[in-house]
């Protein structure tokens, strides 16, 4: 079941979009002022945050910031005012969507599915599943055999990139450089064939992480 988060202090209407937005499929729980809204989404996800610019206790933009900084949920915001300069700015900070009130609940029910829409996709792309193996690089929890597994940074993006292109040989240049991006002058010849190993071994994924001799490496598709 979809949870969506509204943050809004006009009882009516956090009322109206409640019952509005409510179904078999679709949770929503309400607050009036941000800091329920903290509380609300401390230790739990939402699927979608409908935010209202305008709150009695703090800056709809501040939060939105502080949201986009914490999570990836996708936030649609609520505003009364339609100036050009707000609209832009809460784009810039992350926000996924806005609406200027007043609204029509068919135009509120459409961009809500477009956004979780969009924000199921992306959930999608991120997640890697075959022969017993889980990889949520968003969540970045790893799994093999159902066993959860330890990997550092540089593991995971190496993981990425094998497994976003599964069954293609990658170059050994070619992964260094996609994968040690801070501007570092120098990389140890043998960094990558350290991490290589170490992700094989920590996932038994000998038969997955095939070294192709004088090129580099692949996934192997299954």
């Amino acid at each position: 079941m979809k949870q969506i988060l509204i943050i809004e202090d006009d009882t009516a209407l956090a009322n109206g979009l409640c019952r509005a937005l409510s179904s078999k499929e679709m949770q929503t729980i309400s607050c009036d002022n941000l800091q329920e809204a903290r509380k609300a989404l401390t230790g739990h996800r939402y699927d979608l945050i409908l935010l209202d610019v305008n709150l009695p206790d703090g800056d709809g933009f501040d939060f939105l910031k502080e949201i986009k900084e914490k999570t990836d949920i996708p936030v649609i915001l609520l505003t009364a005012n339609d100036l050009e300069s707000d609209i832009v700015a809460g784009l810039e900070m992350g926000a996924d969507d806005y609406i200027t009130k007043p609204f029509s609940l068919a135009i509120l029910r459409a961009r809500v599915n477009a956004a979780l829409r969009k924000s199921e996709k992306k959930r999608k792309d991120t997640l890697f599943i075959m022969n017993g193996y889980t990889f949520d690089f968003e969540k970045m929890e790893f799994s093999c055999q159902g066993n959860t597994v330890e990997l550092s940074k540089t593991e995971q993006k190496l993981l990425r990139i094998l497994t976003d292109n599964a069954g293609i040989t990658l170059s050994r240049q070619e992964l260094v450089d996609r994968i040690w991006t801070d501007g570092a002058e120098y990389v140890d010849e043998n960094a990558l064939s350290v991490t290589v190993k170490r992700l094989r071994d920590k996932l038994s994924a000998g038969e997955y992480i095939k070294t192709v001799y004088g090129i580099g490496y692949v996934w192997v598709k299954k």
